[in-house]
């Protein structure tokens, strides 16, 4: 590996961890801005509903930017709106207006579904070019960056910080990151091969590689995935305060947890992917993670509840950057492949928070997880689509 790319490896795993902080310090403050606020669990999934529909934004708006600009374009511009984000959030915590938080979620959620698709992009072409497992690792760094914030977000919990003072200081975090890591990447990754607007990496091109049904499969595997672990960062903490009457201390400990387990996960994943291949893990990955799904739900105590989310963070770790490889393994459509995939994962970001909140004010979120128990066994039943889907080369896309 040259220096320029182990550089832009660097940076990537910089910007990663920084946007892992960034996310966990939201999720781990989430009790005390519901109770800042003075809303229902119900009330606070519409509020969580601005980081889904700015996430669609930016990962919809993703694929064409990089296309017509290249990633680096694409991460500067998510990088700036996650800063921005991280402060209105504050800003609306701090004055207790939940339409505040909800645009600060909506921007955040923009740039980091904006950046999502750019970095995945980047990495994928970086796997490429050294011929080893990146993706794992690159998302093992954003979940490393999670424990962070959520140690982070504990301490100041129990020491009662205010969330507007916590969230501004991490968003200057951020932001220095973001400008160390955009330095150091090249430009026009993803641009050349994109094409023009009526190439293959034009929009036509990019509902195109949807008539790979393989392609299908993989968007449904990533879909449940996502939804498993997206789960867990919007609602874990209050699963914990709502449904086993802990503190919201230790439902910030339960989360760390969780974000531990994940990161672990994806930093040993990349030696069992090249041991056992991406169906087998993502298969084992998805029974994992039901089965500690499945304690908390009907845990006695909530002890074994919180000792069962290490199950559940091990088995969610892999899933999402496994299916984005097979996805972006590919000689032509590599970058409209990952957006493609990438934008099914975010459905699972849309959809998931106004439902489960709106299923949990009435059963209550315990047996709302249900749900997600039940995709998890859809991506464990799919996961073979992924041999056929990075062994394979597709037919091209047609225009």
């Amino acid at each position: 590996m040259d220096a320029a790319t182990r550089r832009r490896r660097a940076a990537l795993f910089l910007f990663m961890l920084a946007a892992g902080t960034g996310m966990a310090s939201w999720v781990a403050r989430t009790p005390a801005v519901r109770d800042g606020l003075d809303v229902s669990t119900g009330a606070m999934g519409l509020v969580l509903f601005g980081l889904s529909t700015g996430s669609m934004a930016g990962v919809t708006s993703s694929g064409p930017l990089v296309r017509r600009y290249g990633a680096r374009a694409a991460i500067t511009v998510g990088a700036a709106l996650i800063v921005a984000g991280l402060l209105v959030v504050a800003a609306g915590t701090s004055l207790a207006l939940a339409g505040g938080v909800f645009c600060g979620l909506a921007l955040f959620g923009g740039g980091m579904g904006l950046a999502e698709v750019a970095f995945n992009i980047e990495g994928a072409d970086v796997e490429r070019a050294i011929g080893r497992p990146v993706l794992p690792v690159l998302h093992g760094c954003f979940s490393l960056g999670t424990v962070i914030g959520a140690l982070l977000g504990m301490a100041l919990t129990a020491a009662a910080t205010p969330v507007g003072l916590h969230l501004t200081a991490v968003s200057l975090l951020v932001a220095a990151a973001a400008v160390l890591a955009v330095r150091a990447l090249p430009h026009g990754t993803g641009k050349e091969a994109a094409g023009t607007s009526e190439g293959p990496g034009g929009w036509r091109g990019q509902l195109a590689v949807w008539r790979d049904r393989r392609l299908v499969l993989i968007g449904v595997i990533v879909l449940a995935m996502a939804f498993a672990e997206g789960a867990a960062n919007d609602w874990l903490p209050l699963l914990m305060v709502d449904g086993y009457e802990v503190s919201a201390t230790a439902g910030s400990l339960t989360f760390l947890v969780f974000a531990a387990s994940m990161t672990l996960g994806r930093f040993v994943g990349s030696p069992l992917l090249e041991r056992f291949g991406p169906v087998q893990v993502v298969r084992i990955s998805a029974v994992v993670a039901a089965v500690g799904l499945a304690v908390v739900i009907v845990s006695p105590s909530p002890a074994m509840a919180g000792a069962a989310t290490v199950l559940w963070g091990l088995g969610a770790s892999l899933g999402f950057p496994v299916t984005i490889s097979a996805a972006g393994d590919h000689p032509r459509d590599a970058a409209a492949r990952v957006g493609a995939v990438s934008t099914a994962g975010y459905l699972a970001f849309l959809v998931g928070p106004p439902a489960l909140g709106f299923l949990a004010d009435h059963v209550g979120l315990r047996l709302t997880m249900t749900i997600v128990l039940a995709l998890l066994v859809v991506a464990s039943t799919l996961a073979g689509a992924l041999t056929t889907a990075r062994r394979t080369d597709p037919e091209p896309v047609p225009n």
